[in-house]
C-alpha cells in the first residue's frame, strides 16, 4: 500500500524536480566559473564569451533527488526497468560528464554508449515485436531485437545533443516530448507505472534548468544532459513500444520528429560528403535557420512550436482524450518559464 497515488507521483515529482532546479543550477553555475569548466566559442558556436557547460549535473541531481523524495513520501515504484533506467541513464550521464571536462574521442564515446545500451537491453529494455501493416504484429528475431534496440538508444540519445546548439532549444524538445511519452503512457492499457513518472520528472529537471537556458543562456547542459535525457527519451519510447500492439507503437517517431529529423539530415549530409557522421559541423537545422536570418530565439521558437504540433498528433493518435491533457502541460510549462524568467529579470534590475 503507497500514500501517493501515480497521478499524484507524477505531479509531485515534476513540481520537486522543477523547485530544485531553481535552486540547484545557480550553484553549478558558480562552481563552473570558478572552476573554469565553460565552454569556449569558436568557429562552429555561436556564443561570443565563454559559458558554464555543467548543466547537465543539475538535470542530473534534480532527477535523482525528486526519486529520492518520493521514496520517503512512500512511493516507488519497484520495477527492473526503472533499475535499468536509472542505471542505464546514470551512466550515459557520467560518460558525458567526462567528455564535458576532458573531451573524448568520438569513436571512443560510441564504444561506450554501445555498451550501456546494450546493458539496459539484457535488463529488459527491448524492442521484441512489431507491427507491419495488413500483416499485424510479429515477433522479432532476437539479433535484430538487440540491433534495433542498440542503434535506436545510441541514435535518440546523439541527436539529442546534436540540437543542442542553440540557446533553449534542446531543452525545451526535450520538456516537451517528455510531458508527451508521459502521457500516452499513462493512456496504455494496462496502464505503465514506470514511464510516465520517469517522464514526468524529466520535464520537471529540464523546466528548472530551461528558466537559465534560454537565450542569453546563462549555462548549457552540455554532453552530460544532452547524453542523459536523450538516453532515457529514447528507453521511455521502446517501453512505450514494448506496451503497444498495434500501429500506435510508432508514435514515438513523431515524438522525437526534431532530433530525428536533424541526425537523419546530419548523417546522410556528412556521408555524402564522404566524412564521419559522427564530426560535428555547423549544418543542423537551428544553424540553417540562423543563416535564414533569424534570431536565436524566432529559431527556436519554429522548432518547438514544430515539435508541439508533433506531440499534439501523438497523443491525439495514441489516445484522443489526452490530447487535452498535453495542452494543459504545454500552457502550464510556459507560464512557469515566463513567470520565473520575469521574477529573475526583476532581480536582476
Amino acid at each position: 500500500m503507497t500514500v501517493l497515488q501515480l497521478s499524484e507521483a507524477n505531479i509531485i515529482g515534476t513540481v520537486i524536480a522543477f523547485i530544485l532546479g531553481l535552486f540547484i543550477v545557480p550553484l553549478i553555475i558558480s562552481f563552473s566559473e570558478k572552476k573554469g569548466l565553460v565552454d569556449v566559442p569558436d568557429e562552429r558556436k555561436i556564443h561570443s564569451h565563454p559559458i558554464p557547460r555543467l548543466g547537465g549535473v543539475s538535470i542530473w541531481v534534480c532527477t535523482v533527488l525528486s526519486f529520492l523524495a518520493l521514496i520517503i513520501l512512500s512511493y516507488y515504484p519497484h520495477r527492473s526497468l526503472l533499475s535499468g533506467l536509472l542505471v542505464g541513464s546514470s551512466l550515459m550521464f557520467l560518460l558525458g560528464l567526462v567528455d564535458d571536462i576532458y573531451c573524448l574521442a568520438a569513436k571512443f564515446k560510441f564504444v561506450i554508449q554501445l555498451t550501456i545500451a546494450s546493458i539496459v537491453y539484457f535488463l529488459g529494455v527491448k524492442i521484441t515485436t512489431l507491427f507491419i501493416p495488413f500483416i499485424g504484429m510479429v515477433d522479432v528475431h532476437p539479433i535484430l531485437s538487440y540491433l534495433g534496440t542498440v542503434a535506436w538508444i545510441v541514435g535518440i540519445s546523439n541527436a539529442v545533443n546534436f540540437i543542442d546548439g542553440v540557446d533553449g532549444l534542446a531543452g525545451s524538445v526535450i520538456t516537451i516530448s517528455s510531458v508527451t511519452l508521459g502521457l500516452i503512457s499513462i493512456a496504455l492499457a494496462p496502464s505503465d507505472v514506470v514511464s510516465p513518472l520517469v517522464a514526468f520528472i524529466l520535464a520537471g529537471s529540464m523546466l528548472g534548468f530551461l528558466t537559465y537556458n534560454f537565450h542569453p543562456a546563462k549555462i548549457f547542459m552540455g554532453d552530460s544532459g544532452a547524453l542523459f535525457a536523450g538516453f532515457l527519451l529514447a528507453t521511455l519510447s521502446v517501453m512505450y513500444q514494448m506496451k503497444s500492439n498495434d500501429i500506435t507503437m510508432y508514435v514515438p517517431l513523431l515524438v522525437l520528429a526534431v532530433p530525428i529529423l536533424d541526425i537523419t539530415f546530419s548523417s546522410v549530409r556528412r556521408i555524402l560528403k564522404g566524412t564521419s557522421p559522427f564530426v560535428a559541423d555547423a549544418e543542423h537545422i537551428h544553424h540553417k535557420l540562423l543563416k535564414l536570418g533569424l534570431s536565436q530565439n524566432k529559431a527556436v521558437l519554429i522548432l518547438v512550436v514544430f515539435s508541439i504540433i508533433m506531440g499534439a498528433i501523438a497523443t491525439y493518435i495514441a489516445a484522443s482524450d489526452t490530447t487535452k491533457y498535453f495542452i494543459y502541460a504545454v500552457i502550464i510549462s510556459v507560464v512557469m518559464i515566463i513567470l520565473n524568467r520575469h521574477a529573475k529579470i526583476g532581480e536582476g534590475k
